[in-house]
């Protein structure tokens, strides 16, 4: 199933996308929240007269670098034993259509798409053999970087947790199991340019472990999104530009690039 959050006419639902085809997508509203028992209201809209919002709203989003062993090596990195983690805050996610909004404290604005993993239940402290239980479903994400600021301070806090630098959608595969979700090709464009083309099954550490390395350290919650790493060819954005990251049965995640103010 997919999982979409939406506004329409001033208020924010959750619903399930029905349809092959873009043009004839629609939404059967969700009774309560995804995260818990629901029903569909058999109540329906057209994916078109909605607007989509980020698919979740995190209470925090961890992502980890250097996961995909060439695009270490492109920036000049060591490929890491361990998984390496870090922070991006929930004030840095956007929705399918929304804004990126060029910072002026960078001049090397960078795309980097990646697969999300978003939590469907409070845990700690998972074992491999139950990521799968803990899992809701996942999501495309283009995890943005300063990447000058990045290299110059060293920490990653400005450089990839400023406000627009999480995209995310456009909406939860649910149907998803770790099996598939181990090896799905994972692109992403520019213009309509190819720049980055990968799978899934290239990630030095697996999804299993990521989410295992994690929740020893601290207790995930509903709605929460792992980033799982890109793969190598990311590069340089400007304003003006359209980037878009699709993952194979998954979807299409789309944002412009403008400049702040």
């Amino acid at each position: 199933m997919r999982i979409a959050r939406f506004s329409i006419d001033g208020n924010v639902a959750f619903g399930a996308v029905e349809g092959d085809r873009p043009d004839e997508l629609v939404l059967d509203i969700i009774k309560g929240i995804p995260f818990a028992d629901f029903e569909l209201s058999g109540t329906k809209v057209p994916l078109s007269k909605v607007r989509l919002l980020p698919p979740v709203l995190p209470n925090k989003v961890v992502a980890f670098g250097r996961n995909y062993a060439e695009h270490a090596r492109e920036l000049g990195n060591d490929v890491p034993d361990a998984p390496f983690a870090f922070f991006k805050p929930s004030t840095s996610v956007i929705g399918p259509g929304d804004e990126i909004q060029y910072p002026p404290f960078t001049e090397d604005l960078h795309h980097e798409a990646e697969l999300a993993v978003v939590i469907g239940r409070m845990c700690r402290e998972v074992p491999r053999e139950r990521v799968k239980d803990v899992i809701f479903g996942f999501t495309c994400a283009n995890d943005i970087t300063a990447r000058d600021v990045q290299k110059r301070e060293k920490q990653w806090a400005r450089a990839k947790g400023f406000d627009t630098a999480c995209p995310l959608g456009p909406w939860v595969e649910t149907d998803l199991d770790l099996q598939a979700a181990a090896d799905l090709t994972i692109q992403l464009t520019v213009n309509g340019e190819q720049r980055q083309l990968g799978r899934t099954s290239e990630m030095i550490h697996s999804i299993e472990e990521l989410i295992v390395n994690i929740s020893e350290a601290m207790t995930l919650l509903p709605g929460d999104v792992i980033l799982t790493g890109t793969p190598a060819g990311v590069g340089p954005l400007n304003v003006g530009d359209e980037v878009a990251v699709t993952i194979e049965g998954i979807g299409t995640l789309t944002n412009k690039v403008v400049k702040r103010g």
